[in-house]
């Protein structure tokens, strides 16, 4: 009895390509034509279109392992449009084209294992015990369809286990060789291969850079669009913050109310030692700059927190009796992207110094980051170096007794170039916020600030945490994005209502 992913197949053998032409086929080198490349006839049965013959479920019993030089792809009239597939001792290998190819180790494969019983289709979860996979697991077969690859591993019972892995998947989570991830700016889309005549064009996720000239066309949403009930709205909103890192929202009325209930459209609002939503004047109610008429240069908020807040949310109420307090934006990454063109070696020094910070403007309060030494201006992925995070605000900053002392001139230097571009006239996006317009920030990319004012200002607002925010945009992306859609499909792709397949997953 052989059992195929999270079906069971009752009284179907095991079938076995055709050795004579897998172990041709094996042993030829990626890009090699398989057009003279020819089977021997074998006593077969047909199944799914391949021609195969029988291994009895007695060599199950066993746990017989066929030699990988047998094992590997044999086609009938749709070899052409299906991805080449093969394996050796150690990994899985798949020619998408002549010029493009992955492997899988054998144990990442069957650790990645999505069947019912190996990944949980509600819940999401991992089942599969990965340290009682065998570190030298071999599949005994390996077969491209026009879904996917799949994968049947040896077994200590009388039944083989089979795997299944749709295209899409593979291509998206290839490892060997490493997916090159291109610069921000140059993010646009990739292709996903799937067959001959269905390609899924999948987009990444872009970032814009900007500088002054956003002021032409800054991303802009209504009010009434993102509190719409079908959601289509607030995708926009969030998708405009994932691209360019900030959104106004026009047209919301100019309360407290509307502004919080706008807020939780997002998320769930975190409280900090400034409140929940807040509201504010320069009266100093809290020990902070912002609650006085001071012009506030570039910054992100929360550098003292271990875990910054992901989005901030600013409603200008009322400006009465004076003038002033213009808005200023600065998109992290750009300037970022300036620093590491002209200064390289320079950006790498603010990517590696930590810098200490503090909150201690109230008695009862000292925030501080867990790491004692605190984090760098920049923070990229560890694998792909891609920048994630900016986090800086020289006002918060506390003092550098962690500093190298072969790096105090250098970093000075470093920080000193980093200001000089922050606050260059190319940097810097102005805008005089008005009441019943709001303003959305990903605080982990855009600094800001704001001009010196006079009279009353009355300010209220939120913080909704980096998870909080990409959880509702990766959700929203599920329900409103065909190309997300397209790639996680795949067997029983909607088993418990998200696919199992999700490239979030």
């Amino acid at each position: 009895m052989l059992r195929f992913c999270s079906r069971n197949v009752p009284g179907q053998p095991l079938r076995v390509l055709n050795a004579r032409c897998t172990s041709r086929i094996a042993s030829l080198p990626f890009g090699t034509s398989l057009a003279n490349v020819r089977s021997q006839t074998f006593d077969h049965v047909p199944w799914n279109g391949l021609s195969a013959r029988s291994l009895s479920s007695s060599a199950a019993a066993v746990n017989i392992v066929v030699p990988s030089d047998q094992l590997g792809f044999a086609a009938g009239n749709s070899l052409r449009d299906l991805p080449i597939s093969n394996a050796d001792e150690r990994k899985v290998s798949v020619l998408w084209s002549p010029q493009n190819w992955s492997r899988f180790h054998h144990i990442w494969l069957r650790d990645h294992c999505r069947c019912a019983d190996c990944f949980h289709p509600v819940t999401k979860q991992r089942l599969v015990n990965t340290f009682e996979i065998p570190p030298d697991i071999k599949p005994v077969h390996v077969q491209s369809t026009k879904e996917g690859l799949e994968v049947v591993w040896p077994s200590t019972s009388s039944e083989f286990h089979s795997s299944f892995y749709p295209w899409s998947w593979l291509q998206t989570h290839t490892y060997d060789p490493p997916a090159q991830a291109a610069p921000h700016s140059e993010r646009v889309h990739y292709i996903v291969f799937m067959t001959k005549d269905f390609f899924a064009d999948r987009e990444l996720s872009r970032k814009v850079l900007w500088g002054s000239s956003i002021s032409k066309a800054p991303p802009t949403i209504t009010y009434k669009e993102a509190m719409d009930e079908s959601d289509r709205g607030l995708y926009k909103w969030l998708a405009n913050i994932d691209l360019f890192g900030f959104c106004l929202v026009s047209d919301v009325p100019p309360t407290p109310g509307a502004t919080e209930k706008l807020s939780e459209r997002i998320g769930f609002i975190r409280e900090t030692q400034y409140g929940k939503f807040w509201e504010f004047t320069a009266d100093l109610s809290k020990g902070d700059t912002a609650y006085t008429t001071m012009a506030l240069g570039a910054h992100t908020d929360n550098t003292y927190f271990t875990d910054p807040c992901g989005l901030q949310l600013f409603h200008l109420l009322s400006h009465t009796e004076g003038s002033g307090g213009a808005t200023l934006l600065v998109d992290g990454f750009y300037v970022a992207s300036i620093l590491k063109e002209l200064y390289p070696e320079l950006h790498s020094i603010i990517s590696r110094v930590p810098i200490p910070a503090h909150a201690a403007g109230e008695p009862s309060a000292l925030y501080q980051p867990n790491a004692p030494s605190g984090y760098p201006v920049l923070a990229h992925d560890i694998v792909t170096n891609e920048l994630v995070q900016v986090r800086w605000n020289n006002d918060d900053r506390s003092v550098m007794s962690r500093l190298d002392p072969s790096l105090v001139e250098d970093w000075y230097n470093a920080i000193r170039v980093w200001h000089k571009l922050l606050t260059s006239p190319d940097s810097e996006y102005w805008i005089q916020l008005t009441p019943g317009t709001v303003l959305s920030v990903d605080n982990h990319r855009v600094l800001h600030g704001r001009s010196a004012f006079e009279g009353k200002r009355r300010v209220c607002g939120a913080y909704i945490g980096v998870d909080e925010y990409r959880s509702k945009l990766t959700v929203l992306r599920e329900k409103f994005d065909p190309k997300f859609k397209f790639a996680a499909q795949g067997r029983d792709h909607k088993a418990g209502g998200r696919s199992i397949w999700s490239p979030a997953l």
